[in-house]
């Protein structure tokens, strides 16, 4: 298991880009009362993309002791959570019609 968070989050944030995924966002939100303390972003390329970097994920995280606590996919989402990372990797219409930067954004400046 990879015990410092940011080795977790640059493990992650390498396997999505090395496959090809694009915008690829890091939120903090460790101060804000939310179900992870972090959220990755990631766009994939097209449907069949998004399933391939969630198995790419899956197996790498594997190699170093991670497992994903919930998942839910679909060929256009895939959320994987690892408890104090949650990963969303979707197309990119997906991305823009459900912008969960904004709310995240939101979420973050409003934590007070």
């Amino acid at each position: 298991m990879i015990e410092d968070i940011n080795k977790k989050i640059e493990l992650i944030k390498k396997v999505l880009d090395d496959k090809k995924a694009e915008n690829i966002e890091l939120f903090d939100l460790k101060d804000v009362d939310y179900i992870a303390d972090y959220v990755i972003l990631a766009t994939s390329l097209a449907g069949k993309h998004t399933e391939a970097l969630y198995n790419y994920l899956k197996v790498e995280l594997r190699n170093h002791g991670e497992k994903f606590l919930a998942t839910d996919e679909t060929e256009d989402w895939v959320v994987a959570d690892l408890g104090d990372v949650l990963i969303h990797i979707m197309t990119s219409e997906y991305r823009e019609k459900y912008n969960l930067e904004v709310f995240l954004s939101e979420l973050k400046e409003n934590r007070n």
